[in-house]
């Protein structure tokens, strides 16, 4: 799966807050809360263990996944292809080797594909950053507003810990 840029039709069709909430399928996270960042150009998904394996002679990474903040019961395990293994800064500065997958990002009732670093982000506020590479050419981003394409009460209710 690449990457294709959107149509001229498309293009920052969708306007997003500083944070919002979106969905990775592929993933099986129904819900996450995602902070906008474009100040990343790169987007992480928190995972409090990644597992390298090979399939078939490609790589790929098994991983856990705590998608509400505060909530250690509400787990879900994935699996994805990696597509590569990137040296990354984080906001202070820290440099750590991410797995990279490429998956598919709901947002706004659009989907398109994603890279998404993989990295323990126990101890931050969101369990997702959206770099701006994600959602270049695709969205504009107010950062004095939020959850701009829908707010979600009782997100427990979507991994059934409600």
């Amino acid at each position: 799966m690449s990457i294709p840029a959107p149509a001229a039709a498309d293009r920052a069709a969708l306007l997003l807050g500083w944070r919002e909430w979106a969905a990775l399928p592929d993933l099986g996270l129904t819900l996450i809360k995602a902070k906008v960042d474009t100040g990343a150009r790169t987007s992480t998904l928190h995972a409090f263990y990644v597992d390298p394996f090979d399939r078939c002679g490609v790589p790929w990474a098994r991983f856990g996944v705590h998608p509400l903040r505060g909530r250690t019961d509400v787990v879900v395990h994935a699996e994805a292809p990696v597509i590569d293994r990137r040296q990354v800064s984080d906001s202070g500065g820290h440099r750590e080797q991410r797995y990279v997958i490429l998956t598919r990002l709901t947002l706004g009732g659009a989907t398109w594909p994603i890279e998404l670093g993989l990295s323990n982000r126990e101890t931050m506020l969101f369990r997702m950053l959206l770099g701006r590479t994600a959602f270049a050419g695709r969205a504009l981003v107010d950062p004095g507003r939020s959850f701009l394409t829908g707010r979600q009460s009782r997100p427990a209710r979507h991994y059934g810990r409600d």
